[in-house]
């Protein structure tokens, strides 16, 4: 495990480079919004020991511990001030109700893709709805269900 310590010791800059790319390359599969900020965390991190900040190892992670709760408590406040009825800053598909998406395929039997907030979500119509929308056309998230958000034609 030695050579660990000494990889460490030589490239503290790239190694947290590669653990904040890692972690945001998790949250961009898993889209959580939870790991953007730990991996915000190591890069500033990463940052610190690119201009030479002797903190060590110890202190690094004191750093990234701090700048990672930091960040997802002043997400957490900034998502209750947008949106006081959402409790939950993980809940992104329920802030999504009631706003405007983007059809980018076409619907067919009543299922269709749209985008909408920065991401391409699988989407149904909701009952009754007369028209089948094609790409590029508007439609309103009226309900989420797990992944799949129910829309009507605008």
């Amino acid at each position: 495990m030695e050579w660990v310590t000494d990889l460490y010791a030589a490239q503290p800059f790239w190694i947290w480079l590669a653990i904040a790319a890692l972690i945001l390359a998790v949250e961009a599969a898993i889209g959580s919004e939870w790991l953007l900020w730990p991996a915000v965390a190591a890069g500033i991190v990463a940052v610190l020991t690119a201009i030479g900040l002797p903190l060590g190892l110890v202190g690094e992670l004191i750093v990234f511990a701090i700048l990672t709760i930091l960040g997802t408590v002043f997400a957490r406040r900034l998502v209750k001030r947008i949106n006081p009825t959402e409790s939950d800053i993980n809940a992104r598909e329920s802030r999504l109700v009631g706003q405007k998406a983007t059809v980018v395929q076409a619907f067919v039997g009543g299922q269709g893709r749209i985008f909408i907030s920065g991401a391409e979500w699988a989407a149904e119509l909701m009952d009754g709805a007369s028209a089948s929308p094609l790409a590029g056309d508007a439609v309103v998230v009226e309900d989420a269900s797990g992944t799949r958000l129910k829309v009507r034609p605008v």
